[in-house]
């Protein structure tokens, strides 16, 4: 590697496990010193981070009292990375989404038609909704929020990674998933503007699939499905994920700030 984040300090969300911890270690890779922030924290040190916290993202004193850790661990902090997402949460109609789904296709593969509609929403509660919306976009902006506050504080530069999805553009997903994504969007544009005169750049990784733990509970057809739909042919690893968010990250993204960097294999084009 080319040891081009040597001397920075990172935190890293959702590290634990799948597109986090391929970041840990790449960022580690370039130089880096790397907080991982997971909220089981064994799962953060087998990460091989530098430092492993627990974190709650959902939690802004959490979130808080993790972000001032590890500044105080590091001495400084110069790269934020907003990874930690989920898919689903408890009464958010995923149960019977899933089973509607595996109805139509047993009628489909047994007479060759279906009346079955597969449908989420409305079987969605409050709880469910806010869930996901909790992780996902409140979460990154508890990151943003007190990542900023420490790089002012301390007067330095600095650069914020927050992973979207292309679901955010396609609409192929839940809808607080798609929903979350594309706020981040949103959250990601309006930060860079803001600030841009504090030196930190904040920009986005809209990934396609990648072969990661969330997709261990999505069914193998509709898995087959999206791998068909992928003009390479196959989902990401998350190291190909990582290796956008490093780039972003790194001086040689100087001068990029309010954009999306889509990583999806030519799935969805922006």
């Amino acid at each position: 590697m080319s040891g081009r984040l040597t001397g920075r300090a990172a935190i890293v969300t959702g590290a634990g496990r799948g597109i986090g911890a391929a970041v840990v270690r790449r960022l580690m890779e370039e130089g880096a010193q790397v907080a991982a922030l997971d909220l089981d924290q064994a799962e953060a040190a087998a990460s091989g981070a530098t430092l492993a916290l627990a974190c709650n993202v959902a939690d802004s004193a959490s979130v808080a009292a993790a972000v001032q850790a590890a500044r105080a661990a590091f001495g400084r902090l110069d790269i934020a990375v907003n990874n930690a997402g989920i898919g689903r949460a408890a009464n958010d109609g995923s149960d019977e989404f899933y089973a509607a789904m595996a109805k139509r296709n047993a009628e489909l593969a047994e007479q060759g038609s279906s009346d079955v509609i597969v449908d989420q929403v409305i079987h969605m509660g409050d709880d469910g909704w806010a869930g996901v919306l909790a992780v996902n976009l409140n979460g990154t902006f508890y990151v943003c929020r007190e990542f900023a506050r420490v790089v002012a504080a301390d007067g330095n530069p600095g650069a914020i990674v927050n992973i979207s999805s292309t679901s955010a553009q396609s609409g192929e997903g839940s809808a607080h998933y798609c929903a979350s994504k594309a706020a981040v969007i949103g959250l990601t544009r309006q930060l860079a503007r803001e600030l841009a005169p504090r030196k930190i750049r904040v920009n986005a990784v809209a990934p396609g699939p990648t072969n990661t733990p969330i997709m261990q509970g999505i069914p193998d057809e509709w898995i087959a499905s999206m791998e068909a739909g992928i003009p390479l042919g196959r989902m990401a690893d998350p190291a190909e994920i990582a290796a956008a968010v490093a780039f972003l990250a790194s001086d040689d993204a100087s001068f990029v700030t309010g954009s999306l960097l889509t990583a999806n294999g030519g799935s969805y084009m922006i």
